[in-house]
């Protein structure tokens, strides 16, 4: 037997699907389907994998077959043992259907701690700012004094320290959590998509309300104590910290439920690594590089030459190529993205 014809028979054997023995393995769907189909051979450490999973021998897996196994110590292993390691491997401890979709990857939690990070990381640097303008020179809490620059600087140094300190470790381990499940079957019910997006609901209200407290307090300090500086300031970013959190974290943990999303994402991302981009993508991406180009050179021309555009009432300034080079790149951008939707939709057109 191939090692095609052995892993189809491993696979049927434990009623396991090609997306779920994608994600033990950590590997896509498409390249359990290349295996089988022999497009593509696994590497060594997957077959090492392979063989662990279902308690066979390299030797069989490859070239032999595992229906009658050449290893003796390994023919003597009582079928039931090794169906309940995969099924372990499957649903953890508990005792669940291996036909129901679960939580094999931890991604969940993953999702939750990425989440909490991120949005702890913004939330940081908002704090800090907010600290400093405790600082302020004409309301210091501290009175006038040479520290309150240097406690302001300090102030937000921390919360920056702090908030990267949260949010490049967060995207690492997101980064290598997509690498290592680049596939993940839809797991989520009804009944959590409809929990999450009342949570998503809820954090978006309370987001809202806790920021607008926050800039009434600004306002009545300054229209009432007149103090438009210092601590309302402070009060004010305290609250923006607070909503930004909720909309962050809501907002990601809602984002990453979405699964199907996510796998086709991270598919599209695996063909570009291996150069496969689609001829679309290229064209997007040669004609907006087309685009700004002339935008940039349109807006130099303009900024050196200095010669008077049209005959508006603008001030001086503004009737100058100085004063008008900045717009070729808006301008260029929104080319950019007119040509992008024009693209995408002769793409759609094709794909029918």
């Amino acid at each position: 037997m191939s090692f095609r014809d052995n892993l189809q028979y491993l696979r049927a054997s434990r009623n396991l699907t090609q997306e779920r023995l994608a994600m033990l393995l950590g590997v896509s769907r498409q390249a359990i389907s290349k295996w089988e189909s022999e497009k593509a051979y696994p590497e060594m450490d997957k077959l090492l994998m392979i063989c662990d999973l279902f308690g066979c021998t390299l030797d069989d897996l490859v070239m032999g077959d595992v229906r009658n196994p050449a290893n003796p110590i390994v023919s003597s292993r009582d079928a039931s043992e090794l169906t309940e390691t995969v099924d372990d491997r499957q649903v953890g401890n508990g005792g669940l259907s291996t036909e129901t979709a679960q939580d094999m990857t931890g991604y969940d939690d993953h999702v939750r701690q990425f989440a909490l990070m991120v949005a702890s990381g913004i939330a940081a640097i908002i704090i800090g700012t907010g600290l400093a303008s405790l600082f302020d020179d004409n309301h210091s809490i501290i009175g006038p004094s040479s520290w309150n620059e240097v406690l302001a600087v300090l102030f937000v140094f921390v919360g920056t320290v702090i908030g990267l300190a949260l949010l490049i470790p967060g995207g690492m381990r997101h980064a290598d959590f997509n690498r290592q499940h680049p596939f993940i079957e839809d797991f989520y019910t009804d009944a959590d998509r409809t929990s999450a997006a009342r949570r998503t609901a809820v954090g978006v209200v309370v987001g809202i309300a806790v920021i607008i407290i926050g800039i009434l307090i600004l306002i009545y300090a300054d229209e009432v104590l007149g103090v438009d500086d210092g601590w309302p300031v402070c009060l004010m970013l305290m609250t923006v910290a607070v909503g930004v959190w909720l909309f962050v974290y809501v907002g990601v943990r809602h984002e990453l439920m979405n699964i199907e999303d996510r796998n086709a994402s991270l598919e599209k991302e695996r063909k570009e690594r291996a150069g496969e981009r689609d001829r679309y993508g290229e064209l997007t991406g040669a004609v907006c590089g087309i685009i700004m180009i002339i935008a940039t050179i349109i807006a130099l021309l303009l900024l050196f030459t200095g010669e008077p555009i049209g005959e508006m009432d603008w001030s001086d300034g503004w009737r100058t190529g100085q004063g008008l080079f900045w717009l070729s790149w808006p301008i260029g951008a929104l080319c950019c993205g007119i040509a992008a939707l024009i693209i995408q939709i002769f793409k759609s057109h094709h794909d029918r």
